[in-house]
């Protein structure tokens, strides 16, 4: 039976893991969004670049530009197969970049696109890639405006690379951040989980699944900008998209930004009968399972029911209040059960479902 003092040691435990880099070489690990990717990003690229928001790694780059500010982030898609249920790489690169800016309190405005193609890729394809970001970039309200093209030899690629920049505004009243967060103030969720990384894995065909699960890529400019109209802009203190990763490492990153603890409740947490199913029958967690269209925001407690019906009218129907953040577990995630249990959420070393975006 499990002791006070074995659940002490198990949050001491938690608090002292650091975040180091011991690899000799750069594995699919590093590229997971998890601690592996974290360490990589930790010990190579904030070594040499520095951090532009300290101790806290956002989606976006916030700038000073003249008298406001502008959010600016890029990405990069590698995902396999470039076709699956419901999207493509080339909606997902549309779709990813503009979720970047919006989760920062940006109004997503401009992009560039720059495509890295391999030898043998079929033109008919390639113009079906492009007819795709232009609409997602038309539904997201966003001009892709510059960009580049290069071609690799046969085998030096896996059919089409993107990457993607995105410049947005943020309107003088918004301020996101880890320092904005207080204790007592609400988690929000917009939608369902899990979604968008268990159709790519089906759509490789290499697992005796078959569901009907389809990616939930998708623009969330639209339900920021509702969130943000029904409630006082600093109310809405921090969001995310929880993309690599998913939802856990997302909880982690805000708890580890923020030096709090946060609360998660597991029954309010939406995922789909048919994406749960598949999670179970490949024994993966859909707390670490990749999203592209839904985001998690903390909001102040006396906004967030409002917060969450201006979601659900915006068209996401299940967006919900998730958690609570806490004084206790400070830098930890907990996780309640209906059942009157609590467990540790810790962030994974990498992701179960590699190149899913």
């Amino acid at each position: 039976m499990r002791t006070e003092e074995d659940t002490l040691n198990q949050i001491d435990r938690a608090r002292g893991r650091r975040l180091e880099l011991n690899d000799d070489r750069v594995s699919l690990a590093h590229g997971s969004g998890g601690k592996a990717a974290a360490a990589l990003i930790q010990a190579v690229f904030i070594e040499a670049f520095g951090a532009p928001t300290p101790g806290e790694l956002t989606d976006a780059a916030i700038l000073d530009v003249g008298q406001g500010r502008i959010a600016y982030t890029t990405d990069s898609y590698v995902v396999q197969p470039i076709r699956f249920p419901g999207a493509s790489i080339g909606e997902l690169a549309v779709n990813g970049t503009v979720n970047d800016l919006a989760v920062s309190g940006a109004v997503p405005q401009w992009m560039s696109v720059g495509f890295i193609l391999e030898e043998g890729l079929a033109i008919d394809e390639l113009r079906t890639i492009v007819a795709q970001m232009r609409r997602a970039a038309d539904l997201a309200g966003v001009r892709i405006v510059t960009g580049d093209t290069k071609v690799v030899p046969r085998g030096a690629a896996d059919q089409i690379f993107i990457n993607t920049s995105g410049i947005g505004v943020i309107p003088a009243q918004r301020c996101l951040g880890a320092s904005q967060v207080r204790v007592g103030d609400q988690i929000l969720l917009s939608g369902p989980i899990a979604a968008h990384g268990m159709a790519v894995m089906i759509a490789r065909g290499n697992l005796a699944i078959h569901a009907a699960i389809e990616s939930d890529s998708a623009a969330v400019t639209g339900l920021v900008e509702a969130m943000y109209a029904a409630v006082d802009p600093a109310d809405v203190r921090w969001m995310r998209d929880p993309t690599r990763g998913g939802l856990g490492t997302v909880a982690n990153e805000l708890a580890r930004d923020t030096d709090l603890g946060v609360m998660l409740a597991e029954e309010e947490i939406s995922v789909a009968p048919e994406v749960r199913g598949a999670c179970d029958m490949l024994g993966i967690d859909p707390f670490y399972v990749a999203n592209e269209g839904c985001f998690i925001a903390v909001v102040a407690p006396e906004s967030a029911q409002a917060a969450v019906e201006a979601l659900r009218s915006a068209g996401a129907p299940q967006a919900s209040i998730i958690g609570e953040i806490i004084d206790e577990l400070p830098g930890l995630v907990a996780v309640s059960n209906p059942f009157g249990g609590t467990r540790l959420m810790d962030m994974l070393v990498t992701d179960p479902l590699p190149r899913i975006c």
